[in-house]
């Protein structure tokens, strides 16, 4: 039986990621007290005493739990944006080929993608590695996610009963264009430039959709070549291409909620196209992710624990 700990176990990710492995028969939850959560010695021992460690913290605390594990038999699979664009680390979105899941199933350090960049490199990595789409494109992205995505004070303002009445607007932010998730969607995806990039948090829990505009003349071939390239590469069980699927006309950024899967869809008129993925922010984006490249880790079905 392998032994995981979460570091981090009360915040939104970690708590999912709790939630998925509570009933799992094949996994031994290490946990630590309230009042030694914090405490150093017993948050090394327990890193150390795990077979897979998840950090689900900030970015500094992310990279001071790394510098605790010393037991080379540990494998760290980390939430935070830390690590994400380190060469030593895989990152843990194994859909999008090969190398990537490969890197999980041989490495010990293993990066889970941002919530925002997990659709944008999805929807965009497979077009440059297939010659759709040039390197040196200038691309922009908008992304409307469900108000969990900020953590627990987002949570709270969101739910509190004497709220603003601002918040019961959708709110962009990012808006100095220097996002957090924007260097592993450059790096990742192979781009020259980062994008122009407009998330958005809307009054709904949880949910993601990420949409990339495109002129037909950006690319080398046509909507149906883009298709073919999603429907190739994206077959499931969990991140899956989905022909003309619309709610009406309209696209809700809330199908997904609760889940852990990631819908790729393509929009458009054959001259102006748009590339969307859906997911949950807590799911694909987050803890669903974290708990596949776990299973892939240890050699168990892809999809155990997961909501599809």
């Amino acid at each position: 039986m392998k032994k995981i700990f979460i570091d981090g176990s009360v915040g939104t990710t970690g708590l999912r990621i709790f939630e998925r492995l509570s009933a799992r028969k094949d996994l031994e939850l290490i946990t630590l007290p309230e009042h030694l959560r914090k405490d150093i010695p017993a948050r090394k021992e327990a890193l150390n005493g795990a077979d897979i460690a998840f950090l689900c913290l900030p970015d500094d605390a992310a990279r001071e739990a790394v510098s605790l594990v010393e037991n080379p038999a540990v494998t760290v699979i980390d939430a935070s944006t830390a690590h994400r664009t380190l060469d030593g680390w895989a990152y843990g979105f194994p859909e999008l080929g090969k190398a990537f899941a490969d890197k999980i199933v041989n490495g010990n350090r293993i990066a889970v993608p941002g919530c925002h960049a997990s659709g944008f490199i999805a929807l965009v990595y497979p077009l440059i590695k297939n010659g759709l789409l040039s390197s040196d494109a200038l691309l922009s992205a908008h992304s409307i996610t469900g108000y969990s995505g900020g953590g627990k004070k987002m949570i709270a303002d969101y739910e509190n009963e004497e709220r603003e009445i601002l918040l019961g607007a959708p709110r962009q932010y990012g808006v100095t264009q220097t996002h957090k998730h924007l260097p592993e969607m450059t790096k990742i995806t192979g781009l020259k430039n980062a994008p122009v990039f407009c998330p958005i948090v809307a009054d709904f829990y949880s949910g993601m959709e990420v949409s990339v505009p495109l002129f037909r003349e950006w690319l080398n071939g046509d909507e149906n070549a883009v298709k073919e390239v999603y429907a190739e590469l994206y077959k499931g069980p969990i991140v899956c291409y989905k022909e003309n699927d619309s709610e009406s006309g309209f696209l809700s950024a809330a199908k997904l909620s609760g889940k852990d899967g990631m819908q790729i869809e393509v929009h458009g008129n054959g001259e102006r196209i748009l590339l969307v993925a859906r997911y949950d922010n807590l799911g694909k984006g987050a803890s669903g992710a974290a708990v596949e490249c776990m299973n892939i880790k240890l050699g168990v079905e892809q999809t155990s624990g997961l909501i599809l």
